[in-house]
């Protein structure tokens, strides 16, 4: 597929983590498209690769000293094939055009393999919420939705949260979407509890990627209970995915945020980590205060001058990449195998790079990629939305009933299409392929749209 690579990176040459993500899928459907000619004669490739719709503005608001900031915003809706836009809202300095145009594009398989009728899109702002009040938060928020209400609702694209947009920034959303259009719906899904949200969705991607941990570890015969695991990221991903691994018997010893990480040798148990979630969820500070309170525990700083990030290179059993894209290069990789460390499950969209990625099937270490592994946050996303439409609630049982059968087909599912196309074991290719395919024989469907 070097000729699609090659045009959409002459057409966007700076869009590099969206060259990437197409790259990993394009050469996982290969054989899909060479045992299915229409596919390209339907230019399908070409198809998938850009967006149905790319949207920015400028957000300008104010801070609390009274003057003018302006921020840019983006909506990117990639494919609605099997369903309305379905995507987060990042709000994070690191946020462009490229980075969006990436996690959308994953997020149109992620969703197809949810077995739910969601198509993908993504979305957000460079504006960072770190170290603002609440009130400039509002704002912010507000402004934002004043441009992006036009090209959202119900059925055409209802958005979610993802880096730097948690639950209170999901009410500041919806409150000026419900105030703009005069009407009630579930345009938005991370709402709370009393107002329209759903059970389990806060835990639903940490559940749910250790749901599918333990059922790629089943196919070995094995469990996660006693198993050592590494877990980066402090955010809601990574609180919960420690959550559900001390559940279920795991010793957790690592987390981390942008400044570096702590390595907790005696394990991170359900006390130290209600403390990490008032650090990070209240407090909202730095997790070297963990450090501070637990001797048992010791702090790294982020070294810039190192070409290996050191959270990677403890003994363990399992890793769980739950931060950011990109934080596991092959040299991480290497280290993970050589400490022993027999499977990797993303709880973030592309933590891995392809040279670790290559270093992982080298080794056949069981590797569970994020569009499969991390699928149960928009699976309970989709879950909040059926419930919005009926003016129901399940309970929590229920939901999370719902996600763990959702993380059991998708495992299933991954398995079947890569002993399909001849790749047993491949979950990476499994789980390109067969979102792949429900995608575009939707599209071919559909006619050219």
């Amino acid at each position: 597929m070097a000729d699609i690579l090659d045009v959409i990176k002459d057409r966007d040459p700076q869009e590099k983590e969206f060259h990437q993500a197409v790259s990993e899928v394009m050469e996982s459907v290969k054989p899909v498209l060479d045992q299915n000619p229409i596919y390209r004669q339907a230019r399908i490739p070409e198809r998938l690769v850009e967006p149905e719709r790319v949207i920015m503005f400028r957000v300008p608001w104010t801070d609390d000293q009274g003057n003018i900031q302006v921020n840019r915003g983006f909506r990117i809706e990639m494919n609605s094939a099997i369903g309305p836009y379905k995507g987060g809202l990042r709000f994070h300095p690191s946020v462009n055009l490229g980075i969006l145009k990436f996690l959308a594009f994953e997020q149109v398989f992620k969703n197809a393999l949810t077995t739910l009728p969601m198509g993908g899109g993504k979305g957000g702002s460079d504006f960072d919420p770190k170290g603002k009040s609440d009130y400039e938060v509002m704002r912010f928020c507000q402004s934002f939705m004043s441009e992006l209400f036009r090209h959202i609702g119900p059925n055409t694209d209802v958005p979610a949260g993802d880096i730097g947009v948690g639950a209170r920034e999901i009410g500041y959303l919806f409150g000026m979407y419900k105030k703009l259009r005069n009407e009630f719906t579930g345009v938005l899904t991370g709402k709370g509890l009393n107002w329209g949200g759903s059970l389990i969705r806060p835990e639903a991607t940490g559940y749910g990627s250790v749901y599918f941990a333990a059922e790629m570890l089943a196919t070995r015969s094995e469990t996660l209970e006693g198993k050592t695991c590494l877990v980066s990221g402090s955010g809601n991903v990574a609180q919960f995915t420690v959550e559900k691994l001390i559940e279920l018997g795991a010793s957790v010893v690592t987390m981390s945020d942008s400044s570096g990480y702590i390595y907790d040798e005696s394990g991170i148990d359900a006390q130290k980590l209600d403390y990490v979630k008032m650090l990070k969820n209240v407090r909202r500070g730095r997790i070297k205060e963990y450090a501070e309170k637990y001797s048992s525990a010791v702090y790294t700083a982020v070294d810039s001058a190192l070409d290996y990030n050191p959270l990677w290179n403890h003994k363990a059993d399992c890793a769980f990449p739950s931060a950011t894209q990109n934080e596991i290069n092959s040299r991480d990789a290497q280290h993970l195998v050589d400490n022993g460390v027999v499977m990797v499950c993303e709880g973030a969209n592309m933590p891995t790079m392809p040279e670790g990625i290559h270093v992982f099937k080298e080794h056949k270490i069981l590797y569970g990629p994020g569009k499969a592994a991390n699928a149960g946050g928009v699976s309970v996303s989709g879950l909040e939305m059926t419930q919005n439409s009926m003016r129901l609630s399940w309970t929590r049982e229920e939901v999370d009933s719902r996600l763990k059968l959702i993380m059991k087909t998708i495992h299933q599912t991954c398995v079947d299409a890569a002993e399909q196309y001849g790749k047993p074991g491949d979950y990476e290719a499994g789980a390109n392929i067969a979102g792949f395919v429900k995608v575009v024989d939707a599209m071919l469907d559909q006619g050219l749209v």
